[in-house]
């Protein structure tokens, strides 16, 4: 289950750098790998986000072609026709299919743009046409270009990535998305009787586009990305160049979201909708290309082996019945590592413990030596390296007979024997010796008696003992 690997790097030069880490990995392999699962996995959640019906989402899934406004109108025949004429000149870049080479091509106009952000009126002031043909035959021609040389105006080249985005075949966003993008902005709020309201719920819409965005073809949403980033700064900066990102929606809706060969008039019931969606893109732009947590969770449970979850409420759901299939397996590694220090750091202690053992065996006998081995007996068996030495085994210290106790055996036979308790608290039988059968008879008691009366008992019989003895020491003395 290791998924990353570390890697060494021998390039002192290199070290230096800030290591990059994409919290989309999972989901770009699962894009890349299997095509199928990921759009299946993003397409659940957008149907969860809004109502698409049938045919609606049959074309999102690209199994029915889009029924578009104004597409049997005699207007947009005439628009079609013209479109085809144009295209029968294309070259590399303008009015072919977006590739990777064009947007490489492109990306060249853009970065100029984002050096002069600052000039009045820019993408509305249109610039001087013969100096945007010969940029144009140079990018088709895929020739170097140096922007920077003065020879081309900020206007041409703003007005030029226009030409190409309103030339591409189909716009930015696809003809396929064009329904799920007048749904995004019929979304609202809901008051408190569940009743919907005129204020866009904003976090709603902005979950929906980077679902939709995700499914977008790769060279679409590596342009969009671009073009929205340029928009978003150029907007940044209208106290400057006077355009706010409503007057940028309204230049690059045409271009990016209306359908081709379509007129105002086809529009004109969404036209409104359709340049708020492009404000709100320009907008809301940082958050759009980052796919949501719970799209991140399901990409990596699938490439970790886990049980994989195709929509956010499952994810809620399962969060909140505390399961634990959706733990970091971060954590369950790292205690695997924990584990592994821990045996290693005890084997190195345990032949630590026995180097020093040897070493202390092989010392000479001494006071110390003694003193260093009772030491090592305190161990526990499994750290105590004696096993593998022989040592002689300590001698028992044995009992001091007082004068006392030879007088009580004497008298009183063998004395009563109590054993010590078991650790687990575990009462054993006491023995009693024969002379005391005969007085436990007298008094009743049972053979199995507690300590604390045979005690007494054997405080009762010294007594009687030492008044006979001294009856007797009385008798001898008064005959003597």
């Amino acid at each position: 289950d290791a998924i990353c690997n570390f890697v060494i790097c021998n390039d002192s030069s290199l070290r230096s750098q800030p290591i990059i880490f994409n919290p989309d990995f999972f989901v770009e392999k699962l894009r890349h790998e299997k095509p199928e699962v990921f759009t299946e996995l993003v397409v659940s959640n957008i149907t969860r986000l809004i109502d698409l019906p049938g045919a609606e989402l049959a074309q999102l899934m690209g199994e029915e072609d889009p029924k578009l406004p104004g597409a049997n109108s005699t207007a947009s025949g005439f628009f079609r026709s013209l479109m085809s004429l144009k295209r029968k000149e294309k070259g590399v870049v303008f009015g072919s299919p977006l590739t990777e080479e064009g947007i490489a091509q492109v990306s060249q106009l853009i970065e100029y743009l984002h050096k002069n952000l600052r000039a009045e009126g820019l993408f509305r002031v249109p610039g001087n046409s013969i100096r945007q043909q010969i940029l144009k035959d140079a990018l088709n021609s895929g020739t170097d270009i140096d922007l920077d040389s003065g020879e081309f105006h900020s206007n041409d080249v703003a007005t030029l990535l226009k030409m190409f985005l309103g030339e591409l075949p189909e716009p930015l966003l696809t003809h396929k998305h064009f329904h799920a993008h007048l749904k995004i902005a019929d979304l609202t709020l809901f008051d408190e009787k569940g009743n919907k309201t005129s204020t866009p719920d904003k976090e709603r819409q902005i979950e929906a586009l980077q679902l939709l965005f995700l499914i977008l073809p790769a060279p679409n949403r590596s342009l969009l990305k671009l073009l929205l980033d340029l928009l978003y700064q150029t907007a940044k900066k209208q106290d400057k160049n006077k355009m706010s990102a409503h007057n940028l929606a309204l230049m690059f809706a045409p271009h990016i979201l209306w359908p081709r060969n379509v007129t105002a008039n086809d529009l004109q019931e969404n036209i409104t909708k359709l340049n708020n969606g492009v404000t709100f893109m320009i907008k809301h732009s940082q958050k759009l290309f980052k796919a949501p947590v719970y799209i991140r969770e399901c990409a990596r449970l699938h490439y970790l082996g886990s049980r994989a979850h195709t929509s956010k409420d499952d994810l809620d759901l399962l969060a909140s019945s505390g399961s634990k299939e959706l733990q970091p397996l971060k954590s369950q590694k790292r205690s695997r590592l924990d584990s592994c220090h821990q045996e290693e750091t005890q084997q190195r202690t345990e032949e630590a413990l026995k180097e020093l053992f040897l070493h202390v065996h092989n010392m000479p006998d001494s006071a110390k030596k003694k003193k260093l081995i009772r030491q090592f007996n305190k161990h526990p068996a499994a750290l105590t390296p004696g096993s593998d030495v022989p040592t002689s085994p300590a001698p028992r210290r044995t009992r001091s007979r007082s004068f006392s106790g030879l007088i009580k055996r004497k008298v009183l036979g063998t004395p009563v024997i109590l054993e010590r308790k078991s650790r687990d608290s575990t009462p054993e039988p006491v023995r009693v010796s024969k002379e005391n059968v005969q007085l436990l008879q007298k008094c009743g008691s049972p053979a199995h008696m507690s300590q604390a009366k045979l005690k007494s008992l054997e405080g009762q019989k010294e007594g009687s003992c030492r008044r006979m003895r001294a009856r007797l020491l009385s008798k001898d003395s008064s005959s003597l």
